[in-house]
């Protein structure tokens, strides 16, 4: 039997999910990212949008665990690549798993599973741990996008293209899922006399 410290927001609130439960998750998951990925802005300097997609991903890692969060962002990317228009501004297709956003994209299910790794471990049961779990995350994507952004844009252009304009968000983001997890745990908690 796991322990509670093994448990995710899903878990408890699902605690006897079978097959077709965790698929229902995952595939909800995918949509929710590919929903938070019309939220766009594009900036005038960069290739790269501002979106709301990198805090679906991680918090998809926070509540489902890294396995199902894995599995949610990797059929987000086949969504896509099959040509539903999940990707930000509602693009889609293989083509855009080739261009700037590439890296980016691909490290989407690493990123979700890092979170989820980090959650099951606790570090969502208060503030400075979370938001320790959701930066890591943010690495995680960053060192990619970046890393891959570079073959577009010039060598002294990547980090303001590509990291600079995104890390204000980033810690915003951070800071409210930092204060959202451990209130949804002090609330399973009292709900269901969780010890963790």
């Amino acid at each position: 039997m796991s322990s509670v410290r093994s448990l995710t927001l899903a878990d408890v609130a699902w605690p006897r999910a079978g097959v077709s439960s965790n698929v229902l998750l995952v595939v909800g998951a995918s949509l929710v990212t590919a929903a938070a990925a019309q939220v766009a802005f594009p900036l005038p300097f960069s290739p790269v949008p501002i979106t709301g997609q990198t805090f679906a991903v991680l918090l998809s890692g926070a509540v489902l665990g890294p396995r199902r969060a894995f599995l949610a962002q990797a059929l987000y990317l086949l969504e896509g690549a099959m040509g539903l228009p999940v990707f930000a501004g509602g693009a889609s297709g293989v083509h855009v798993l080739l261009g700037p956003t590439a890296g980016y994209l691909f490290a989407f299910p690493l990123a979700a599973a890092t979170t989820g790794a980090l959650a099951v471990r606790g570090w969502d049961r208060n503030f400075v741990t979370m938001f320790g779990a959701m930066l890591l995350g943010s690495s995680v994507i960053f060192a990619s996008g970046v890393a891959l952004l570079a073959r577009f844009v010039p060598a002294n252009h990547v980090l303001q293209s590509g990291l600079l304009p995104f890390l204000p968000g980033d810690l915003v983001k951070a800071a409210l899922a930092s204060l959202a997890f451990p209130a949804a745990w002090r609330l399973a908690r009292r709900r269901g006399g969780l010890d963790a």
